[in-house]
């Protein structure tokens, strides 16, 4: 399968807002679904879901309007314009003339029932297929997630032993993970049949097998078992209970392992070739022993990370999350020359912004370039204008309304 389409969508969100309304109607027919968007609903949005769950006729807006309290405003209209472009509830008449509300059919009914139960099951399981011979119990399903994952992340951070499929990797780059350069709540484990699968769900399969997320024996196994890590990533699990549930990474231990001084000198005291990796992401490696690896934070490394996609707030992040205890004793626990030196250099980096616009030159008098600039003004679009040369940059969503425009213009005069 070739994904030939960047993925331009930042959350799950922005994905759906760009879904024609069949394919949205299609997937609200799935609990699941509408279970995971529920679920990610600014608060106030899944406030008026539930008010509105067991509500069979459309509420008047203006009552809606009353939920909130005036200084919130801002929060409403937020409210309802990601309800709107989610497809989650429809504007409806009401006798007398007044404009009501009332939430999507399809979302309203399935979501009920991934709140309440009913329903047809959300996935065939593998009683249908008898006991299985090679049945895994959490231990081992544990197991096989953490070195699936470290798989992924040691590809990611380019360690050459590390190999994934051809898709996989296109995944990683389509999704914007990766750039090309010349504790879970149940311990219940169950397995489930890919009886009436389509292709497309049995090749996703096949991903979420290489992420760690399902374990499947072999790629033509009938049967597959999620991981502990599927259920926490979807639970929406906080990453110290995901650490509890399945143990702390291989190699770093539980109480961190790195120390920096004032000097940039950074020393990480720990074996796994992963973290080693990840460190190496954004320091110089000056010297490695069996236990320790001895690096140093310079202006070319670190920039050199925010070239590769990595922010100085993720570095930052990276160090105080893996401190060592020595240094959880500081306050605060990162020498604060470092993490302001860290952030001077991400802003080195950020003084030319970049801006894709459509550009406008050529005008036959100073007149025309005016009227056309004023346009591009009035509609918000305008990026740059030059006086003097009569150039004007327009954005690349502006473009077709002043084009239009101007084709008019001309054909006034």
């Amino acid at each position: 399968m070739k994904l030939r389409v960047q993925l331009q969508c930042k959350n799950l969100h922005e994905y759906l807002k760009e879904l024609s309304p069949e394919i949205l109607d299609r997937l609200y027919n799935h609990p699941a679904t509408c279970l995971a968007v529920y679920r990610e609903l600014p608060p106030l949005a899944k406030n008026y879901v539930m008010r509105m769950l067991f509500l069979d006729q459309p509420l008047p807006q203006a009552a809606v309007a009353l939920w909130v309290k005036k200084d919130s405003e801002k929060d409403h209209d937020q409210c309802v314009s990601v309800l709107s472009g989610l497809r989650l509830w429809h504007s409806q008449q009401l006798q007398g003339g007044l404009q009501g509300n009332i939430l999507n059919p399809v979302f309203k009914d399935n979501l009920r029932i991934a709140l309440l139960g009913g329903g047809k099951s959300w996935a065939d399981q593998g009683d249908s297929l008898g006991p299985d011979r090679h049945a895994r119990d959490v231990e081992s399903l544990d197991k096989y997630a953490l070195e699936r994952w470290e798989v992924v992340l040691h590809f990611m951070v380019g360690c050459p032993s590390a190999a994934v499929s051809q898709d996989l990797s296109q995944l990683l780059i389509q999704a914007g993970l990766m750039r090309t350069q010349g504790e879970s709540c149940s311990t219940e484990i169950s397995d489930y049949s890919v009886e009436g699968m389509s292709e497309s769900l049995l090749t996703f399969l096949q991903h979420l097998r290489e992420f760690g997320l399902v374990f499947q024996r072999k790629r033509k196994s009938r049967r597959y078992y999620p991981t502990r890590l599927a259920i926490t990533l979807s639970a929406g699990v906080s990453a110290n209970s995901s650490s509890t549930a399945m143990g702390a990474t291989p190699g770093t231990g539980d109480s961190g392992f790195i120390v920096v001084e004032t000097n940039y000198r950074l020393y990480a005291y720990t074996n796994s070739e992963l973290q080693i990796a990840l460190v190496a992401l954004f320091s110089e490696c000056l010297y490695r022993f069996p236990n320790v690896v001895v690096a140093q934070v310079t202006r070319e490394s670190v920039q050199q990370a925010i070239a590769n996609g990595i922010t100085a707030q993720q570095i930052l992040h990276f160090l105080r999350t893996r401190a060592h205890p020595v240094m959880l004793k500081q306050n605060p626990v990162l020498p604060p020359t470092i993490t302001d030196q860290i952030r001077l250099w991400e802003l080195e980096r950020d003084r030319l912004q970049f801006s894709e616009g459509v550009l406008y030159n050529q005008f036959l008098s100073q007149a025309d370039f005016e009227v056309l600039r004023d346009r591009a003004q009035g509609l918000g679009c305008l990026v740059w204008q030059n006086v003097a040369h009569r150039v004007i940059v327009v954005s690349p969503q502006g473009h077709g309304e002043v084009k239009r425009f101007w084709k008019r213009q001309k054909s006034h005069t």
